[in-house]
């Protein structure tokens, strides 16, 4: 499971299901979670959560 968040077509976040760890990906990413710590483990939260939505739907599609 792969997210990638994307401003204005250049990648700024990747999480993937393996590290599951948002990393920043744009020197303008990194500066905002310099400042703002917390905001990469919300994000990092966010695509957990993500990816386990995913889960369970992919789970019901397969019934």
């Amino acid at each position: 499971f792969v997210v990638v968040g994307m401003v204005d077509g250049v990648q700024m976040l990747h999480y993937d299901s393996n590290s599951k760890r948002a990393v920043a990906k744009h020197d303008a990413a990194d500066q905002i979670y310099r400042k703002h710590p917390g905001e990469l483990e919300k994000d990092t939260g966010r695509a957990q959560g993500s990816q386990q939505s995913f889960k369970v739907s992919i789970g019901i599609a397969k019934q």
